[in-house]
Formats: structure tokens, C-alpha cells, sequence
């Protein structure tokens, strides 16, 4: 378990600042969404890659959670809607919703020694504000559906439905777009469905 005499600190980076970190937030991602219900089966070479984006955006934010020790024990990363996969900013043009307005949180991890402290909630409320700063009207993130009884769901497993309806998302059942990762265990990519969640921002 985590030192709980230790308390976690919280950057914000952006541009050329979040070059330093891209192998150590990579190896979070594939660490992390190895777990249900993501089950990547991530690669270190298509995470840089990916990664590379953060620092080209110039909305871009990468948000790092480091122990006392200053490793990264967790990160949160967004971006204008427009600097991501064309897909998902077509799945809001199709529903009446202007994609230039959207702000879209990409993805959080954390690992799990390091739950419990409000990290997740500091990485909504820094994302939400680099936001508010750009003059975005909303803020979103999508998850990916799993049926019920997938077989490599946990026992336990519990989704984080009511943390982000605490946090003043709404579920747009109509908003969804596809993605493709390899599950552990495929041999190759398969398409997924992500379901969208949406905040709009107070004045």
C-alpha cells in the first residue's frame, strides 16, 4: 500500500512541460486500462505516438499526480475536441452540438494504491478550469460500454457512474463513436462502443 503519511502533489503542464513525462504517463496507460473494463493491451511505441499530440496541441493539458518521492502515480489528459480522432467530434456535429465547444477529457489513471486521496476530483476540477480559461461551454469524456456479463468482469467490479454524476456529468444516451484498441487476449483490434458524458461549464 501507499504511504498515507505522503500526500500526493498535482501539475499542470502544457506544450514542451509535458514532454518529460510522456514514457512515465505511458506506462500508467497500459498499466491501468489493462484492468476491466478497458482490458488494453497497450504498446509502448503507439502510446508515445499518441502521446506526442498533448505537446503539439496548444489546448492541450496533461495533469500528473506525483508522490512525495516525485514518481507519477497518476495522470488526466485533455484537449480541444477538434485535436482528437475525427469520430468523436462527428458524433456531436450529428447531434446538434458544436464541436468547437467542446472540451474532451481523455483519459484518467491512477493507480491504485493512490485511491482515495481526491485525486480523481483534482483532475476534473483542473481540466474544467484549463476550460473555462480556453472559453470552452462544455466539458465531456466517453467510456466504453461493456455488456454485464462480460467474462472478465470482476465480481466486485463497481462503475464510476454515481463519482461522475457527483461531479455534474449527464449521460447523452444519443452521443456515442467508435474506437478500436486490442483487448488482452485478441489477437488484433476490435471496434469499440463509447458512450459520452457532458458537463456544460457555468458562466
Amino acid at each position: 500500500m501507499a504511504d498515507r503519511q505522503g500526500t500526493p502533489t498535482i501539475e499542470r503542464l502544457t506544450g514542451e512541460a509535458i514532454r518529460p513525462v510522456l514514457d512515465e504517463v505511458a506506462r500508467l496507460r497500459i498499466s491501468v486500462f489493462a484492468a476491466f473494463p478497458y482490458l488494453y493491451a497497450g504498446d509502448a511505441a503507439y502510446e508515445r505516438r499518441y502521446l506526442e499530440t498533448y505537446v503539439a496541441s496548444p489546448g492541450a493539458v496533461v495533469v500528473v499526480a506525483r508522490a512525495p518521492s516525485g514518481e507519477i502515480v497518476g495522470a488526466s489528459t485533455a484537449a480541444p475536441l477538434a485535436d482528437h480522432q475525427p469520430q468523436l467530434a462527428e458524433s456531436f456535429a450529428k447531434n446538434d452540438i458544436d464541436p468547437a465547444a467542446v472540451f474532451y477529457c481523455a483519459e484518467s489513471v491512477l493507480l491504485p494504491d493512490w485511491r482515495g486521496y481526491g485525486i480523481g476530483h483534482r483532475f476534473f476540477e483542473e481540466r474544467e478550469a484549463a476550460a473555462r480559461e480556453q472559453g470552452f461551454s462544455l466539458v465531456a469524456f466517453c467510456a466504453v460500454i461493456r455488456p454485464p456479463d462480460h467474462p472478465a468482469r470482476p465480481k466486485d467490479y463497481s462503475p464510476l457512474d454515481p463519482f461522475w454524476m457527483k461531479r455534474g456529468y449527464a449521460k447523452m444516451d444519443a452521443i456515442h463513436a467508435p474506437m478500436s484498441w486490442r483487448d488482452i487476449g485478441e489477437i488484433e483490434e476490435s471496434e469499440k462502443d463509447m458512450q459520452f458524458w457532458v458537463k456544460r461549464l457555468a458562466g
